[in-house]
């Protein structure tokens, strides 16, 4: 049976099927809500249903679960800072593992973004630090030395007689090529061990979605850069 379709104008919203849902395909009805769609579609991995869906569940909720939801991100751009050492997210100056006494001082893990600080985290595996790049060396897609924070890790070692630096970056082209900038840029430091991570990571992946006990064992079972 051919499922009857409701236009209201000329929105693009009459093209969207309605996949197992028995309501009837329409545009949406009000310009307010077909903004906040449009809005909430911008996030990666929304959909236009699945923004409408979120988009009809903020109107119907109360006004207190509204505005809780509201200032939750509003507080989420105004308040969130940088760890002025790491550049880990957090909500001081200082993030709670660069301030953590207990962590291992002497070592610093790099990692491409905060998914996979939390990934290496809930292995329970390393208790050093870490450093942030914010991404990896990919022209292609407009990302230069100068957009990471790799001058600030030169620093770091250089002014914290760092001991060991592990490269913990994905094992993709652009993390390879980052990865090797790096190691040349820390060659200044005769005494500095680089290491990266077992490849129990397989090629092309992301850390953040490697299990934690083969993540884990990569962490362990690092190796010396150079003997990659």
């Amino acid at each position: 049976m051919v499922k009857k379709q409701f236009v209201f104008n000329n929105s693009p919203w009459h093209n969207i099927s309605a996949g197992p849902s028995l309501h009837p395909i329409m545009d949406i009805p009000s310009k307010i809500l077909e903004t906040a769609v449009d809005e909430i579609a911008t996030l990666p991995g929304v959909g236009k249903r699945s923004a409408l869906r979120y988009a009809l569940h903020l109107l119907d909720c109360s006004d207190s679960d509204f505005a809780a939801f509201i200032g939750a991100l509003a507080r989420l751009k105004s308040d969130t800072h940088y760890c002025s050492r790491c550049h880990c997210i957090s909500d001081t100056p200082l993030c709670p593992v660069c301030s953590n006494p207990k962590r291992n001082q002497k070592i610093i893990c790099v990692v491409e973004n905060i998914q996979e600080v939390m990934a290496i985290e809930n292995t329970g595996r390393y208790n050093g630090l870490y450093h942030v790049l914010g991404g990896v060396i990919s022209p292609l897609d407009g990302i230069g030395i100068g957009d990471l924070t790799i001058g600030q890790l030169v620093s770091r070692v250089a002014d914290e007689q760092t001991e060991e630096v592990i490269l913990a970056l994905p094992t993709t082209m652009e993390g390879d090529t980052t990865n090797i900038y790096i190691d040349r840029q820390l060659k200044q430091f005769p005494g500095l061990k680089v290491t990266t991570i077992a490849r129990g990571i397989a090629i092309g992946d992301n850390l953040e979605y490697a299990d934690e006990i083969t993540l884990g064992r990569s962490i362990v079972n690092r190796v010396p850069f150079g003997a990659i």
